[in-house]
Order: C-alpha cells, then structure tokens, then sequence
C-alpha cells in the first residue's frame, strides 16, 4: 500500500470538509479549477471520436533539486495542488504530476551548504544525480539529497502527486521519439526562437545572440529556482540544435554538437575535455533537449492542461512564453493555462535565494509550525500576490490570525474566501490534517516552554493553571503546537532575548525602590492567590497601577495610566527577569510560580 492510500486509510472515516458551495468570485482556488475543467472539457471535445466528457486532468509542477528547494519554490507546487485538490473535491479525474528535473546540470556550488567545500565544483556540468551528495549524507547523489527533504515535507503537508524523475525519462529512452523529431525539425525550432532574439551588429558582425536578462530577471530567475532560461544557441558548431549531449568519458556538459545526420541518427560531438565522438542518438541516451524545448515537449507529453509559472518565466522572450508558440507549432499540443505567481519572502529577510545559503525550507517552516497552518499562507493568497512567512516574532500574529479565524468559523461569522481557505489549509480530499486538539496561543505557550526549558513536568503544571475552570490535563491535548513553539523558542529566538528568571532576589534593587513602588508590589502580591489564573494574572497586573491611582481595577485606562503601566511592567521584568521586557507578564508569572514570585518581589 503506498504512503497516500495509508494516509487515506487512517483518515477514510473521518468527513472532507465541502467548499464546493463556497461563492467562486471569493474563492480564488475554485475559479482556477473552473477554468482548468473547462479548458479539459474543451480540448476533450475537440478530439476526433471523443464523447466531450471530461478526462483525466493533469496539473503540473517542477522542482530542480539543485541546492536546497525553498518556501519560494513551495509555491510551484502549492498552487497546482490547491487547484488538483479542488478538482478532486468535486469527483473529477485530475492528477497532478511533479517533475524532478534531476537531469539538469550542476551549475553552481551552493553557498551556505553544510558537507559542501569547493571541491565540488569539479562536477560543474555534471548532472544533478551524478554530483554527489553533502557529506554525510545517506543519499547516493546531490538531487536525490535534497529530493529527499522536500518530499518528506511535501507528505506532511499532505500534497499527493505523482513525481517523474527527468534522469529516469531521459536515460531509459522515453523521450526518444520526441528528441529525434526535435532534431528533424530543428531549423523550424530554430526560426521560432529567432522571432524572440536580437541581432546584435558589430564587431561580431551580427552574430546572433541571447538578449541578456536584465538585473530584475536575474533576480527573479534566483528567486525562483527556476531552471536555467537555455534555448540551445551556440551549442552547435555553425548550426542549431536543440539537443545537449552529456560527454561520455568526463561527464559533463560541456560539449559542441558539430553535426546531425537525419537519416542514420548520427550525432557527433565535441568536449571541452578533449574528447569527440559520433554516437547514434536513436539509441545514446545520455544527453537532453535544451530547456526552452524541454519543456514545452514535455507538455505536450504529458498532457499538462495547467501549470503555473513565476515571473521569471513569463517575461517577453522566457521559456513559458517562448514555450507556447514551440508545442503549438512544433509538437502538436497545447500550452497549459496558467498564473504567474508572485515572490514568497521571510519575515525581516530579503527575497529568497538558495544559491545565497541559509535560505529556508518547507521543512525548516515545518519544525515551527504546523502543516496546516503554513498550507494557509499559500491558500490564502492569490498566486500574484506576494507574502511573507514569518521565522521571527510575527510568527506570533500569524498564528493569532489563524485562532481568531478559527473562533469566526465556530461562530458563522467568517467570509466565504476566509472559510474557504481554512478548509484547504487543514484538509485534503483524502481527508483532514492534524490540527492540535486544543490550540492555545501560540505566543502563550512559546512563553511558557522559554521558561521552563521544554521540562515536561513543569510545562503542564503550567498549562494546568492557564484556565483552572479548564485545565489542560496532558501534553497531548496541546501538541503539535507545543512541539512547533519550543522549536521557534530553541532556534529562531537568539539567546539574549531568552528568558532566565533569577535564582536569587535583586537586593540592590529592591533597597531603592520608593514607596509607591513599594505599595504596587504590596498589592500585586496580596492578590496573587485569588488571581491564580491566566485571566486572573491579567486583570492583576493591568488593574494595580489603576487602584494606586484611585480608579477601578476595570476602569478604561487613560493615557497617564498606561505611562504608569509600563514603569509598573518594566519594574516587574527587572526583579523576575532581569530586563524590562520579557513573556507577557501573567503567562510569566504562572510560569515562576507563587512562592517564586513571592520570593523575588521581596516578600
């Protein structure tokens, strides 16, 4: 049984959530997926002897695995599989199929890899499944290194798709017919890329050239990890041709195709290394067409009726717009409908990049949060607009948005487009994902797990007393949550902004307090027994410096009030903590403890 029919399995008897009644025109997801269904249905019909029913959908992603495949990258398979999943929703056939392009060439050491030193430029040209992997790594090559990880994540996100390796299709020979029917129709290839070159004159006497991107396309290519924007120019000696041969004694792509012959398949080569050869392509498999054939072939191939792409690719002259004109013109098939989508970023980081290092992944977004949450920023959001997902404190808000969403659905008051969302984000049409059972706030238990160190026993003592009404009674009922927080606190929060409560009382700050000080301290403690609660704490805290100035503990604070608030706060943080900020103060006062508490303020 495979690892999608035991998720559905363990999951079967439990309800899909139904957004089929969800309005479209509040719904991005499901206006896609009528354009797709009706993009199917339309190519369906006009096929000769067909009965105009709808056949299996095929949505498309690709991912090359050369460096650490990003949140950015996410986003390629993210909006594919919102839309599949909708299509599946509604009891249609659609598959959606991700292509590894694991046959590209190793263009460039990663910076920022761990177990990668320079020596790895030596396979520079290599393809990714013969570079090998990081040091250290389980994996037999770099691609299927970092294959692995997004995998990995891809399964706790609950993305099901078909994956197709581009080394097995081209080394096995399943892309033989369409190799050698580009090469029989290179010229017409050719004149099609031509429309979308420049003649550069000159010293060069008008050779043709590549436009060269500008410094925006470089950067949207690096932000997207898209593949190299190759068509094949200058590869043959004299002539064009759209297929690069890998060299046969080094390995590497670093050859000159210096003649075709269309009748016995003969292709000869040369290699910067030295070598040169004549190889008959009906039966070498150890080469591929360039990119901006590549693709469009494999459309044609596959069938693809959607697939999104970034901007990168959809600017004048890009392999998506190039892409259209070769499967219409040379392969007989159709350019698949869809989105650019926009830039996914990091809170407080610039825009990502994973030959820059230290960019982060689904699966290091996975270790802070939970799946359904970080499938939420990407369903919530049109592909062409852009995002952040957030590694620092905003991590905070974010998953308050999420709970406040939650309570409106409880509630009945949410938006269709909102409701929406959240039902693609915690579920699949195999089923719902695991969301904790009881989600306190995140920031709540981030507090509570800085202070204890993660110690399991104090923690749920902790917790316990949140809501003594309510109390939590295992850890259980609050992870993954809990795990997802303390991972945030242990790896995301630098240590001087980690919470040490003092073993000892200040002394020296506790002589110099004056007597109002005095007397706010005297109150706090005096109510910590009958305000033993997260609740309780709040009102406390809030209401002493209220009282001291005669007023209401509830009355609406003014703003000479909250001034007073915030000495009597940062006070508070400098006799438990050391520092004037800190945990919110009720959260941080559970965590110490009465009889701490009581301690360090002087009791």
């Amino acid at each position: 049984m495979g690892q999608w029919a035991r998720r559905f399995e363990e999951r079967n008897e439990k309800e899909v959530p139904d957004v089929a009644q969800t309005p479209h025109e509040a719904d991005w997801v499901s206006r896609i997926a009528d354009e797709v269904i009706a993009e199917a249905e339309r190519r369906a019909s006009g096929k000769t002897g067909s009965d105009g029913g709808t056949p299996k959908i095929v949505c498309a992603s690709g991912l090359s695995p050369s460096g650490p495949i990003h949140l950015g990258n996410l986003r390629e398979v993210m909006v594919p599989h919102l839309v599949a999943d909708e299509i599946k929703r509604r009891g249609l056939p659609c598959e959606h199929i991700l292509s590894w392009d694991d046959y590209d060439r190793f263009r460039k050491v990663p910076a920022g890899v761990e177990g990668v030193d320079a020596s790895w430029e030596e396979h520079i040209g290599r393809p990714l499944t013969a570079v090998p992997a990081p040091s250290g790594s389980p994996y037999a090559s770099w691609a299927e290194h970092f294959k692995a990880a997004m995998e990995a994540a891809l399964l706790e996100l609950g993305v099901e798709y078909r994956g197709i390796s581009q080394t097995a299709q081209y080394t096995s020979g399943a892309y033989r017919e369409q190799i050698l029917f580009a090469m029989r129709e290179r010229a017409r290839i050719d004149a099609v890329l031509d429309r979308y070159r420049t003649l550069e004159k000159g010293a060069k006497g008008g050779k043709k050239q590549q436009k060269p991107a500008d410094a925006a396309e470089v950067e949207a290519a690096e932000g997207s990890g898209a593949a190299a924007e190759d068509d094949g120019s200058g590869a043959g000696a004299g002539a064009y041709y759209p297929y690069k041969p890998y060299c046969t004694v080094c390995g590497r792509d670093l050859t000159t195709v210096t003649g075709y012959d269309d009748e016995t398949t003969g292709l000869s080569y040369t290699c910067r290394c030295g070598h040169a050869e004549t190889v008959e392509l009906r039966t070498f498999d150890h080469g591929k067409l360039v990119w901006k054939v590549d693709w469009p072939m494999r459309w044609a191939y596959e069938g693809v009726v959607f697939e999104p792409s970034g901007v990168d690719h959809q600017s004048p002259g890009s392999s998506f717009v190039v892409g259209g004109q070769l499967v219409r013109e040379i392969f007989d098939g159709e350019q698949p409908i869809g989105p650019m989508y926009a830039f996914v970023g990091i809170s407080g980081m610039a825009k990502m990049s994973s030959s820059k290092g230290g960019v982060p992944t689904p699966a290091d977004a996975l270790q802070i949060m939970e799946a359904p949450l970080l499938r939420w920023l990407y369903a919530r959001r049109k592909p062409n607009q852009s995002f952040k997902v957030a590694f620092d404190q905003e991590i905070q808000r974010t998953y308050d948005e999420w709970d406040a969403l939650g309570r409106k659905i409880a509630d009945g008051s949410a938006q269709p487009a909102d409701l929406a969302a959240h039902t693609r984000a915690s579920s699949t049409a195999l089923g719902p994902l695991t969301l904790t059972p009881r989600p306190l706030p995140y920031r709540t238990l981030a507090s509570v797990t800085d202070i204890t160190g993660g110690q399991e026993e104090q923690t749920l003592r902790i917790l316990t007393e949140l809501d003594p009404q309510h109390p939590v009674h295992a850890l259980e009922e609050v992870r993954p949550r809990l795990d997802r927080a303390h991972r945030w606190i242990t790896t995301q929060v630098p240590a001087d902004q980690r919470t040490r409560v003092r073993e000892e009382p200040d002394a020296a700050l506790l002589a110099e307090l004056d007597e109002e000080q005095r007397e706010s301290l005297r109150l706090l403690l005096d109510g910590l027994d009958e305000h033993w609660s997260l609740e309780g704490l709040t009102s406390l805290v809030y209401g002493v410096p209220k009282v001291r100035a005669g007023f209401a503990p509830d009355a609406k604070p003014t703003p000479e009030m909250k001034v007073a608030q915030r000495g009597f706060f940062a006070l508070l943080y400098r006799l438990l903590v050391g520092r004037e900020t800190g945990p919110r103060l009720p959260t941080l006062l559970l965590a110490v403890g009465a009889d701490r508490v009581r301690k360090l303020l002087g009791a």
